[in-house]
């Protein structure tokens, strides 16, 4: 029987390990959502970091929810595996940033205390876009979120991100302790504002005396995050074992592309990301815009539709050649909306998405990357169909995503087996549109809080809209894709 992972001693030559001592370092970064994209994102910059130039900044992570990220770190040490996989071939790498893993329905004690560590000086977060409680008309908080709703009645204990920082800065405050720096890694634009905005809003709510110290003392440093990482499976754990020859439960694969864009404003100090190819700007939004409407608006897309036609991965969907053509035109759509940005050329970015998209090591279910549409739509397709209404320019990619995400939320079965909608506005939505003609379902979604006002407007965007839901909704995907390419 293969041991389990709990050390680096004995590790294949061919397996990049840690140079450096990890009982030597001590934590210094709190991350909220240990999930697989911090494994291979954050948490791979932080072990950069630590072995260029040392520090105190190894991290404790926490889990809002579920127990299976500490559960499966926590037998071996913390210490995991990273395989890169793309056209080159396969990396494996153990990770040893990771000082503790816990989770909050368990850990509570453990993961407060550490909150109010003056060690901490950072809060990392990547809960996605539902963990926040975001009410996207306002900017303030969502009262209906579960876990907003939750904390607003039980602050001593929390359950969601608002309740959680707002009571961790309100209690170093109290104990003279300089506020943590808020980092927000989610797909969010100007995620650090967004952040503070909701936090203040839910100090108006809940506890007023913190409204001027977060508006004012607190840093939020925006960020763009980026690397394709899909939810491991039972043969990422097989492949870590063959490359390292332990079990390890907490392995994840994701490709050797990465990149981070972060706004340089941590008042009580960071690691040297930059080891790892950070990137620090006065102005992250041009960055984070680009990758939103490219990369995460293609995603959305060919999601949606790859789902329809029976495309389980990404991979396959651009093994397809009529729904390959398809990715290319919203890429190239979505990079007409942006503005320039200096060293930047959109046409080679959009070629490297195309590249990216076809590895063909990566398992990146489509299923998976169409959850939680309604939380994403919005900056992802809407936006940018709002540039394009305003310029001028070709509504149709945005009109044929939008129509495909409207389509899923439907839960037909006419050309595809049954699934379930995984939305945070699942009922709700299900409601307006299952069993509904297309005339019906863009009537009640067109006017929806997260479409952006003057888009509403637009009856050329929602008529194409209504046309192309109607053949979705009455003919298989992969004949409306065909068509939409002859």
């Amino acid at each position: 029987m293969m041991t389990r992972l709990m050390a680096l001693e004995g590790m294949p030559d061919s397996v990049r390990v840690p140079a450096y001592r990890r009982e030597n370092h001590g934590a210094g970064i709190v991350h909220l959502g240990l999930g697989a994209f911090h494994k291979a994102h954050q948490a791979v910059y932080t072990d950069d970091a630590i072995e260029y130039s040392g520090g105190d900044w190894r991290i404790v992570g926490v889990s809002l929810r579920s127990e299976a990220p500490s559960r499966e770190l926590q037998p071996q040490n913390r210490l995991y595996t990273v395989i890169e996989r793309d056209f080159s071939g396969s990396r494996a790498r153990m990770i040893g940033s990771i000082a503790a893993a816990h989770c909050l329905k368990t850990d509570r004690a453990a993961i407060e205390a550490a909150l109010q560590d003056p060690a901490t000086r950072i809060v990392s977060i990547t809960v996605t876009e539902k963990g926040y409680g975001l009410d996207r008309a306002t900017g303030g908080i969502a009262i209906d979120h579960p876990a907003i709703a939750h904390d607003l009645s039980h602050p001593a204990e929390p359950q969601g991100l608002a309740g959680l920082l707002v009571r961790a800065l309100g209690q170093r405050r109290a104990a003279g302790v300089p506020p943590f720096t808020v980092l927000s890694c989610d797909n969010l634009p100007d995620n650090g504002p967004v952040l503070r905005s909701l936090l203040i809003d839910f100090c108006r709510h809940a506890a007023p005396e913190l409204v001027d110290h977060i508006t004012f003392d607190v840093a939020f440093p925006a960020t763009m995050v980026d690397r394709i990482t899909p939810a491991p499976t039972v043969e990422t754990l097989a492949l870590a074992s063959r490359m390292t020859g332990h079990a390890d439960e907490a392995a994840i694969e994701t490709e050797g592309f990465h990149q981070w864009v972060i706004e340089d404003s941590f008042p009580t100090g960071r690691p040297k990301w930059e080891a790892g190819g950070a990137i620090f700007t006065d102005d992250v939004r041009p960055y984070e815009a680009m990758k939103l409407r490219m990369l995460n608006g293609a995603h959305s897309m060919l999601a949606y539709t790859g789902f329809a036609a029976g495309h389980r991965y990404v991979r396959d969907v651009m093994a397809d050649p009529a729904l390959s053509r398809l990715v290319s035109r919203h890429l190239y759509a979505a990079a007409a909306t942006l503005r320039p940005l200096p060293g930047v050329d959109f046409a080679g970015y959009a070629a490297q998405l195309e590249e990216r998209f076809c590895n063909p090591h990566l398992a990146h279910e489509t299923y998976q990357i169409a959850m939680d549409g309604s939380e994403k739509i919005t900056q992802r397709i809407l936006a940018p169909a709002q540039s394009a209404s305003s310029t001028g320019q070709d509504l149709r990619p945005f009109a044929f995503a939008t129509a495909a995400w409207m389509r899923h939320l439907t839960g037909s079965t006419h050309d595809c087996a049954p699934y379930e909608v995984r939305d945070p506005r699942a009922k709700d939505l299900g409601a307006m549109t299952r069993g509904q003609p297309a005339s019906q379902i863009v009537f009640a979604l067109r006017d929806a809080s997260f479409v952006p006002t003057a888009l509403t407007r637009d009856d050329v965007f929602w008529a194409q809209v209504e046309e192309l839901l109607h053949a979705m909704l009455t003919r298989p995907m992969a004949d409306v894709i065909a068509q939409e390419v002859a």
